[in-house]
């Protein structure tokens, strides 16, 4: 099986992207259908290694799912036959721990292991955990076979508020809140817009959700089924991919359709960087270089500041930047596999101290006095960079360095293609109609 991409880099990328649609919406509604009476059709699900091993585990649990076109799936859960996932599926990817909320509201009681997905933090369930019995539900982990036991002894009901906010940890909690017989209070959420995604999609379908500043409620909710097809959003992550890359290159792309209130934050540092930046119209959006790019720092946070995952990105930027700029990563504690490998590149990227006053306020990880961080990194640029052989160790990291080699001069070799295509459709193609030298060995 090919797993790596010979890269020819070194040459302006210009052109139009299409948006595929968002990874962490379409991982979440297709685990929401599970909870629908009868078909449930999606529109806009990207065909990525994510969406496609999801499919698989759901399939192997008894439903049906089934693209009828290139990105409308058709999926239904009433076939469910078993309350046990499968240990070597579940363990491909992060997002089979949601399977908690199908399982439980189909059968009761569920066999979950522990999940999978990218090592870019410990991301601890803790959290979920605790507000999972919070609402009632009795969960007990077995050490030696890996999985969490769940079951329901009443309805869910009472409030839960998270220690900090958790995106994962919001949406489960939220689809367990659709068992309810009363109500169920959620507070201290993560506010992405992924989740009002998922919100719109539920109460299409019949589902009481309100979401209230730093809050949602949940109302008894008899069943759900759905009324019309629901097409879910395009992927802000995507584009800020491209946008940093086209600017890098000396190129320029024009990217749609997204909304603007998505990517307020990134189109505004963006444009002090000097980069040619134009809203044509409230979908769509010409990103260009002007000639000198301006160092700018970043802090990740959740929305609507700066997304943990346009950093990657943003680190390809500053490469090509003159002068220093840095990047202070406060949701993960592993985010920068990717350094490493640009220097590779010849990037001139290394590690600094952070100095932070109140570090477990300020981190979004369970910080540890304990343990060394390297939270903090500074890039100085330009550099130019010439061609090396590259190792992906995670989704947004590879994409960074996809797109370093496309930005070197000669033939580089990225190895670990399937990483970045658990949440980039179609990227070879998307790149080659950009004028990139790219194929899949």
């Amino acid at each position: 099986m090919t797993d790596s991409y010979l890269i020819s880099g070194g040459h302006p990328l210009k052109g139009e992207v299409v948006l595929s649609g968002a990874k962490n919406v379409a991982l979440k509604t297709i685990i929401g259908a599970l909870m629908f009476k009868g078909e449930v059709t999606l529109k806009n699900i990207p065909r990525i290694n994510d969406v496609l091993d999801l499919i698989e585990l759901i399939r192997s649990l008894g439903a049906t799912a089934e693209f009828i076109q290139k990105n409308t799936l058709i999926i239904n859960g009433d076939s469910l036959k078993s309350n046990r996932v499968d240990l070597v599926n579940g363990s491909k990817i992060r997002v089979s721990f949601m399977l908690f909320a199908p399982l439980l509201h189909r059968f009761g009681e569920c066999f979950v292991p522990n999940p999978g997905g990218c090592r870019i933090g410990a991301r601890p369930i803790d959290r979920i955990i605790k507000g999972l019995i919070t609402l009632g539900i009795k969960v007990a982990y077995n050490s030696e076979t890996g999985y969490y036991h769940a079951k329901i002894i009443n309805k869910p009901k009472g409030n839960y508020k998270f220690e900090k906010p958790s995106h994962t940890g919001t949406e489960l909690l939220m689809m367990i809140g659709l068992m309810t017989g009363d109500k169920v209070v959620i507070e201290n959420i993560a506010n992405e817009p992924e989740i009002d995604d998922l919100i719109l999609y539920l109460n299409s379908s019949g589902a009481r959700i309100v979401e209230e500043e730093n809050k949602i409620i949940i109302g008894q909710t008899s069943e759900l089924k759905q009324k019309e097809a629901f097409t879910i959003m395009s992927d802000r992550n995507e584009l800020v991919t491209y946008a940093t890359l086209a600017v890098a290159s000396k190129g320029e792309v024009i990217i749609s359709p997204i909304n603007e209130n998505l990517i307020g934050s990134f189109l505004e540092i963006m444009k002090k960087t000097g980069a040619g930046v134009e809203v044509i119209s409230n979908f769509k959006y010409r990103f260009f270089n002007k000639g000198e790019i301006k160092p700018v720092d970043i802090e990740t946070s959740p929305h609507p500041g700066f997304m943990t995952d346009w950093q990657p990105s943003w680190a390809i930027l500053m490469i090509k930047a003159n002068g220093q700029s840095v990047i202070h990563e406060r949701v993960f504690e592993n985010r920068f596999s990717y350094v490493d490998e640009l220097k590779k590149l010849g990037s001139n990227i290394k590690f600094i101290e952070s100095k932070v006053e109140n570090p477990s306020d300020f981190y979004h990880f369970n910080y540890d006095k304990n343990n060394a961080y390297q939270q903090t990194i500074k890039i100085i640029g330009p550099s130019q960079l010439h061609n090396a052989i590259l190792n992906i160790a995670d989704l947004r990291a590879g994409a960074a360095l996809a797109c370093g080699a496309l930005l070197a001069e000669g033939e580089s070799v990225v190895n670990g293609a399937s990483i970045l295509e658990r949440g980039y459709e179609d990227f070879v193609e998307k790149v080659k109609k950009l004028g990139g030298e790219i194929r899949k060995i």
